[in-house]
């Protein structure tokens, strides 16, 4: 059938239309097409250029500075120095054993070392830098640096390493770094990439360890431009990394470096707080160590002397070490007794030198008996029989009520590594720990700071402050993160009524001041810093009836490990407390001669704000103490730096 020409025009005007559009769809995809292109051939030709010659763009991670660490006054505790390093990437080489055999031409390295670079470079991902020596010389890094473009895969790089310039004197508190271990790694489900940094440095304990998350920092990174050797041509990119932050502990070096310096030789272990803030001002555990050899790898002849050493240097005894209190712990029985109504301070106790409980005698440490005894003379000349007669009429569960409410039995909160708890025994902890029924004797034991009953050192320094303040003090080691002052944490009121601790205060006055206290030796002679105390020794072995019946055998008669601890809890001055210590002397056999004199000293140290004059000892103890002070190599405070901390505040 024949079209007219009108159905033709229109047939033809439809085909024009689509084909218009059709035109134009292509035109525009064309453009895009030709604007990407341009956009790749020009804008971004350098950048596919290198990913074109055989992925030649890496990316390493900057490793950032980790937090410093200063004491109360400014003074660095833990800082960073440089160390000149190389590196060797099994991705960039095709021979890492000739790499590595050219790099030993150049700088020192062993046949065993040799031996653990190719392990770890094996197990490790290809493209993961493996150290292959650490804190070279200049020399030995230009060496290196200067022959670059024959070792492949091969990265002289600096970086920084942990330096810690107080030695011993806070290695119990601050810890210290080490590498990352395949150990560490299998403890975290998705670990930062910056562990896997060659030789990147982690806390291992302490402050180090408990404050890991935010010394550490956040990783930088650049991207860098490598030849077909591995080797690196150019730097492209570089974002850096966020640094640490900046810790300030409540710890004043000189006090901590004196207060170490006067355990001597001792096992032993000293702790002060400032009562009205809680602040831990000293925190010294002896022996102690040099922190700086984990840093560097300690040798395998230097950690055994450390851990063979039966005073055992690694420990920290300020928190890790669990003592029976012994009389110290008399005051506990004493407030229990005093808030349940059971006895007034005037109220007197017969001692003939033992009682006898549930047919069991229980012996005073004076064998001849104290007499009439009253809650101050209890203290004063620490009489047992009195605190025995407490203990029936009180029983173990107020005991330990109020010890819990002094701060032993309950774990500090504190960032140092493994805190115990303590024990404030109770009937049910007893079944539970052993299977076994709460005796009449153990109450009669735990009154005296004996059996079950175990405290730390800071357990018992936090029990002087709150017994000299009257509030909840809790002790607070970081003092600033970033000049960004962190919270006191001191209550009102410990809701022990004042009469009952004015009572138990005027007994532990007793004990340093009185003519017959059982620290009279070591009291303080300048009336503005008198000082309240109370001694303990805590046995540490049984002692059986026979050898009670021919005399018991002196602590300077048994073997060092035989001998009973020695302990002091003290605070000063008595009308405006300031400072609580407490001090263990392990097997130092009595509080009053080993650990009151240490406690003395520590506490004018902090009084006086460095050595006390003369006049504040008793004159029999000036030369002593003259001597004594003048043998030791306290830090000169004028040659100091106190380096400027940054503020994120």
């Amino acid at each position: 059938m024949r079209r007219s020409p009108k159905d033709t025009e229109e047939s033809t005007r439809r085909i024009t239309r689509r084909g218009l559009m059709l035109g134009g769809a292509q035109v525009a995809v064309m453009a895009v097409l030709a604007a990407r292109m341009r956009k790749m051939q020009l804008e971004d030709a350098d950048q596919y250029r290198l990913l074109a010659e055989g992925n030649s763009v890496k990316i390493r991670l900057i490793p950032p500075a980790r937090g410093l660490i200063f004491d109360r006054n400014g003074v660095l505790l833990a800082g960073n120095e440089q160390n000149y390093r190389v590196t060797i990437t099994r991705e960039d080489t095709d021979d890492v054993e000739a790499t590595l055999a050219e790099l030993r031409r150049l700088i020192p390295i062993t046949d065993a070392d040799a031996a653990d670079i190719l392990h770890d470079i094996r197990r490790r991902p290809p493209t993961t830098p493996v150290t292959v020596a650490d804190r070279l010389t200049w020399d030995e890094f230009s060496r290196v640096a200067v022959n670059g473009p024959s070792l492949p895969g091969v990265n002289p790089d600096v970086g920084l390493s942990r330096l810690y310039p107080r030695d011993d004197d806070f290695a119990h508190v601050i810890g210290y770094v080490g590498p990352v271990s395949d150990f560490d790694l299998s403890k975290m489900e998705d670990p930062d990439p910056l562990l896997l940094i060659p030789k990147f440095q982690l806390g291992k304990s302490g402050i180090e360890a408990k404050e890991e998350a935010v010394l550490r920092g956040e990783a930088g990174q650049r991207r860098v431009e490598v030849n077909s050797a591995g080797r690196e041509m150019r730097e492209l990119s570089r974002e850096p990394g966020k640094p640490g932050e900046n810790i300030q502990l409540t710890i004043d070096y000189r006090l901590q470096n004196y207060a170490l310096q006067r355990l001597e030789e001792e096992s032993a272990a000293t702790v002060v707080i400032d009562v009205t803030n809680g602040d831990v001002l000293a925190c010294a555990s002896a022996p102690s160590f040099d922190p700086n050899l984990f840093v560097r790898g300690i040798s395998v002849a230097d950690y055994r002397r450390l851990t063979q050493d039966d005073h055992r240097p690694l420990a920290d005894k300020t928190v890790q070490g669990l003592y029976p209190p012994g009389s110290t712990y008399k005051m506990v029985t004493a407030l229990a007794a005093l808030e349940a109504g059971l006895v007034t301070p005037e109220e007197t106790v017969w001692c003939p030198g033992y009682v006898e409980i549930a047919g069991r005698r229980f012996h005073c440490w004076k064998r001849a008996g104290h007499g009439h005894v009253n809650m101050t003379k209890s203290l004063e000349q620490s009489c047992d029989v009195y605190y025995y007669e407490l203990s029936q009429r009180v029983g173990i569960d107020k005991m330990s009520d109020m010890a819990r409410r002094l701060g032993v039995g309950v774990k500090p909160d504190l960032p140092m590594s493994a805190v115990k708890e303590g024990v404030a025994p109770t009937k049910e902890w007893k079944q539970e720990r052993y299977g076994k029924d709460w005796l009449i004797g153990d109450t009669a034991n735990a009154a005296i700071g004996q059996g079950y009953v175990l405290a730390s050192p800071m357990h018992l320094a936090i029990m002087a402050a709150r017994i000299a303040s009257g509030k909840k003090v809790e002790p607070r080691l970081i003092r600033a993160r970033d000049g960004v002052e962190q919270p006191v944490h001191v209550s009102d009121d410990l809701g022990i009524e004042k009469s009952y601790l004015d009572s138990v205060r005027k007994g532990m006055t007793a004990v340093v001041n009185s003519a017959r206290g059982t620290a009279r030796g070591s009291r303080i002679e300048m009336k503005e810093w008198l000082m309240a105390g109370k001694t303990g020794t805590s046995q540490v072995r049984n002692i059986t009836k026979a050898e009670r019946a021919r005399g018991v055998i002196r602590n300077d008669q048994l073997p060092w490990n035989r001998r009973d601890h020695a302990l002091f809890v003290a605070f000063a001055p008595i009308d405006n407390p300031r400072y609580a210590v407490s001090v263990v002397v392990e097997h130092g056999s009595g509080g009053s001669t080993a650990a009151a004199p240490i406690a003395r000293d520590v506490l004018l140290f902090a009084l006086a704000g460095g050595l006390p004059p003369d006049d504040a000892y008793p004159s029999s103890a000036r030369a002593k103490a003259k001597e004594l002070n003048d043998s030791l190599d306290l830090v000169d405070p004028e040659s100091v730096q106190k380096p400027q901390a940054r503020s994120r505040a």
